[in-house]
């Protein structure tokens, strides 16, 4: 998928994201809700998990070169560990 140009958004078709181009590239992500964010966390929590390649044909988000390295906080927090043991019986 081609880059966005500049001062446009995007939506995507499968996941209805909208993705604004910016100047200088590092496009911003705007989810349903929340603050905007980046490709690469759009890629953690959603877009990896497509399963065919007509999915991938039409995300928004599957050049890697678009999307750069995934950073801390994009993927969601494993739980904390919960002792089962010490649930009295």
């Amino acid at each position: 998928m081609a880059a966005i140009p500049p001062g446009t958004r995007q939506r995507c078709a499968l996941c209805q994201v909208e993705i604004q181009g910016l100047v200088g590239g590092g496009d911003q992500v705007h989810f349903s809700q929340g603050a905007p964010s980046t490709r690469s966390k759009l890629w953690a929590r959603v877009c990896q998990y497509l399963r065919t390649d007509e999915q991938k044909a039409q995300c928004l988000n599957q050049d890697p070169s678009l999307r750069g390295e995934l950073q801390p906080g994009d993927a969601y927090m494993e739980p904390p560990a919960v002792d089962l043991g010490s649930l009295g019986s």
